[in-house]
């Protein structure tokens, strides 16, 4: 009898449903209240580009004489560079107001919408810097750069 095939997923483009909230206070990562959330700032709408945001683990090799493969465990986790982009404005009213250098506080992907029930992943972060890209063939924007300053909190649970 062959092995139970995986429930299928319901497939869909990011793109309008994402929503990416920047909180400046949550008492538990693991759990972030209603309350929390919508005392946050949504940014989705002012962001041009996402880039990280994928902690993994290293890997410790584990040799022995008895075995000339060598196995493997999961070691330290950790996250790679994360950075937002966003537009600038004309009119400094912009990203530079809210997330300056240095400002504590975490990240909030709520990948399929602000849905009570589904799933998202809590970054608490540290603002390293927020350079202006001056590339004089795109809109002015602000690369937000920053540091995952603990573990992230992984699908955990919207709620209502």
């Amino acid at each position: 009898m062959p092995a139970t095939p995986m429930t299928a997923s319901a497939r869909y483009s990011p793109i309008g449903i994402t929503k990416v909230y920047f909180c400046s206070a949550i008492a538990n990562k693991s759990a972030p209240t209603r309350a929390e959330l919508n005392a946050g700032t949504e940014l989705s709408g002012e962001i041009s580009d996402i880039g990280g945001w994928e902690p993994t683990s290293d890997s410790i090799d584990t040799p022995d004489l008895a075995n000339r493969f060598v196995g493997s465990v999961p070691g330290r986790i950790k996250a790679d560079e994360s950075s937002l982009t966003f537009y600038r404005s004309s009119n400094s009213v912009d990203v530079r107001g809210l997330l300056p250098r240095d400002t504590v506080g975490f990240i909030v992907f709520l990948d399929e919408g602000d849905v009570a029930a589904r799933k998202m992943d809590v970054f608490p972060v540290t603002v390293a810097s927020a350079p202006k890209d001056r590339s004089m063939e795109e809109a002015g924007r602000i690369v937000v750069n920053f540091k995952i300053s603990s573990t992230p909190a992984e699908n955990v649970t919207i709620p209502a």
